[in-house]
């Protein structure tokens, strides 16, 4: 992270301590020494290639509320970003220094929320390496602006309504970027008095600016990401009667085409497995990780289901960090980390 960036972090962290939203003193938060949990669901022998046969899950970090939207940030030796949604607050571990508060408050700050959900979600980096969120509580996606001390606004509406809560992100090779705006954020979910949109949509956001619809046919669009080669795009669908994974084609000019069922959970919670589809990571080879019933399913790039990487509790998502080998997990109240042989992309 650059001088500047560290600077506009601290200045945040100043208005949160003067500004309205007040804070316990004592952290909620334990960052602990490792310790080894959960087990991963070994159900095709090809994951041994991908997930070594002595791999343990090792918690980094708990007492949160519900962790989500990790990102690796390469500069000073490296260190994940994450958000805890309710308490409104980005965290920063590192091997190092372990946790530590690191930009709070993270998203609403006023004194009239519209959710419960005041924090961030989603975090990326851009192609300059300034940090994007998709901020619950303000409804918007925004960029980090190190220069002036701001969040610049990259998309709070569509067509003149204002947007639901932005969840998830990913920028294509070309700088556009596709999110996806489920109504988590709003009291009421699709209830909500304050829902300006009748859908939930996925949008991509050029690099004119202009937000455009791709589809409105998820009805709770959540994590997303693109294949390596960036033909395209997986949308996870975070809704209980309709636990998928879909897969669009990446057209020439962004759009969307080929709507079709990448993965289908029904069975997973048929069986049992808790929790959601939301958030994934990709490895090199076009192997999802993604965090969804049971845990983290490791699927190959036809769909197959090779295994579960399970903490024993919900998981929200996951990201690559390090040297590309380890998937950091957001799990419910927990940080955990796992030491893979699959390679993430961009690494």
């Amino acid at each position: 992270m650059s001088a500047s960036l560290r600077i506009a972090v601290l200045f945040f962290a100043l208005l949160a301590m003067t500004g309205c939203v007040s804070y316990e003193e004592e952290e909620v938060y334990t960052s602990l020494a490792a310790d080894t949990i959960g087990t991963v669901i070994r159900l095709d022998d090809r994951i041994d290639a991908l997930v070594p046969e002595d791999a343990v899950i090792e918690k980094l970090a708990e007492g949160f509320e519900w962790s989500e939207g990790p990102v690796w940030v390469p500069d000073e030796g490296g260190y994940l970003l994450f958000s805890d949604i309710p308490v409104n607050t980005i965290y920063r571990w590192d091997e190092k220094g372990g946790l530590s508060p690191w930009l709070r408050p993270a998203g609403y700050a006023g004194s009239d929320p519209s959710g419960a959900e005041l924090g961030t979600n989603g975090l990326m980096l851009d192609a300059e390496g300034r940090l994007v969120m998709c901020d619950h509580g303000n409804r918007q996606v925004a960029r980090l602006n190190a220069t002036n001390f701001t969040r610049e606004t990259i998309a709070s509406a569509y067509e003149g309504k204002r947007l639901n809560s932005p969840n998830d992100l990913v920028f294509h090779s070309s700088g556009d970027l596709y999110f996806t705006d489920p109504p988590y954020g709003l009291s009421g979910l699709n209830d909500s008095p304050d829902k300006e949109l009748p859908f939930n949509g996925v949008y991509r956001v050029d690099t004119s600016g202009e937000v455009s619809l791709l589809t409105d046919e998820l009805g709770f669009p959540n994590g997303i990401a693109f294949s390596p080669d960036e033909k395209t795009l997986y949308v996870a669908n975070s809704g209980g009667a309709n636990p998928v994974i879909r897969a669009y084609d990446v057209q020439d000019d962004g759009t969307l085409a080929n709507s079709r069922i990448f993965f289908d959970g029904s069975a997973l919670v048929a069986d049992g497995a808790v929790g959601a589809f939301d958030g994934m990571a990709l490895d090199t080879e076009g192997n999802l990780f993604a965090t969804g019933p049971g845990g983290v399913l490791v699927l190959t790039p036809e769909g197959e289901h090779l295994g579960t990487i399970s903490t024993g509790e919900r998981i929200a998502n996951c990201t690559f960090g390090d040297d590309g080998s380890t998937l950091y997990l957001t799990s419910d109240m927990l940080l955990a980390r796992i030491r893979l042989d699959a390679q993430g992309l961009g690494f």
